[in-house]
């Protein structure tokens, strides 16, 4: 059944490009006050945290996420730089028993490595040179409320070992301190880098990425979610209007095909501010993106087409192997020893890709 919610609210063809009349925006998804495939609100409504598409890859993440999000469960957030892994963060801390009270933040990429420990569980005065008072850390600041860890798969093997209690226990001591703490943290994690790739490599630990992708909610590049960058550019455009003070009626159609045929290695962070730069520059009431902000680098194509052949290919070679093995994981006949891996990092592999185990079972 074709669920109408999902229409444009311009519309867009080869050779044509017109708007309509002013019907509800109703590409606009906001999870922050109903599920998921009823949450749909006209453009007035729409929040800063809005996730903003209408592609199957974009419902079915907000699917897990409408499932998740009342639960404390740790959750895995993977995808590319620029694919919204902080905003889904946040919409799941606000759909979540915690939503009242704030999010706590942390981007591990942006600490240097020595001050990573004192930032996540603080420090006794005099703990080490420079630390003159006490310092709360994030965890302590983060108690019954929710943790965000961005960029989890730059943590060092020892912050790694540190951060594996906290979540297996949920204790912890300041640094310089005796005591051991106790704290109650909806944790929510996030990454840009292929951990199990990082796991084979022996730079991050199978069994802290185990506790930390209980449930995995995989962002998918824009390139794989190509309509969803008409509804997006659209929506970038509209919220430009009242800083610009102009309003604009829409996009050049040889515009909106060129921002269709990008590779967008930036993804929907990119694609933002190309709508912006261009926007800047632009006298007329039809947007035109000039073709200079969209120019190709030969690598960054070639391997945004390699990485998604890639995870095309792998998906496929473990379904094949699921209906082989009768929809058994483990074991000598499993799917597992079919392709030559341990059963625990498949069982992940199938989380990921979001695979249905049950529905191989008898139809071998």
């Amino acid at each position: 059944m074709r669920d109408e919610r999902f229409g444009s609210r311009f519309v867009y063809a080869r050779n044509t490009f017109a708007p309509v009349p002013k019907v509800p925006m109703t590409t606009i998804s906001r999870l922050d006050q109903a599920p998921v495939h009823a949450a749909f609100y006209s453009a007035p409504e729409i929040s800063e945290d809005a996730m903003v598409g209408r592609s199957a890859a974009l419902r079915d993440a907000m699917d897990r996420l409408a499932r998740v999000a009342p639960i404390d469960t740790t959750v895995l957030l993977t995808g590319e730089t620029g694919t919204g892994k902080e905003l889904m963060a946040r919409l799941l801390h606000r759909r979540s028993r915690r939503g009242r009270g704030a999010m706590v933040a942390v981007n591990l990429a942006a600490i240097p490595e020595p001050l990573v420990a004192s930032e996540l569980f603080g420090h006794e005065s005099g703990a080490f040179t420079g630390a003159t008072q006490r310092r709360i850390g994030r965890f302590e600041l983060a108690d019954r409320a929710t943790l965000f860890l961005d960029e989890i798969g730059e943590l060092s093997p020892d912050m790694q070992v540190a951060l594996l209690r906290v979540v297996q226990d949920g204790e912890f001591q300041r640094l310089g301190a005796s005591q051991t703490r106790r704290v109650d943290v909806r944790l929510i994690v996030a990454t840009n880098r292929n951990l199990e790739q990082a796991i084979d490599e022996g730079r991050f630990r199978s069994d802290l990425f185990y506790r930390l992708s209980v449930f995995p909610i995989h962002l998918p590049p824009l390139r794989e979610r190509r309509e969803d960058i008409p509804v997006l550019a659209e929506y970038f455009l509209e919220r430009l209007s009242p800083r610009l003070g102009r309003q604009f009626v829409g996009i050049a159609p040889d515009s909106m095909e060129r921002l269709m045929g990008f590779s967008w290695p930036g993804n929907i962070r990119q694609l933002q501010n190309v709508i912006e730069h261009s926007a800047i520059l632009c006298d007329d009431p039809v947007l035109t993106v000039p073709s200079r902000l969209l120019v190709e680098q030969p690598s960054v194509k070639l391997a945004s087409r390699l990485n998604t052949a890639l995870r095309s290919d792998e998906r496929r070679m473990i379904e094949q192997a699921l209906k082989e093995a009768d929809g058994r994981v483990a074991g000598s006949a499993g799917a597992a020893a079919r392709l030559g891996l341990p059963a625990s990092t498949l069982e992940s592999k199938i989380k990921r890709f979001s695979i249905d185990k049950l529905r191989y079972r008898g139809r071998s």
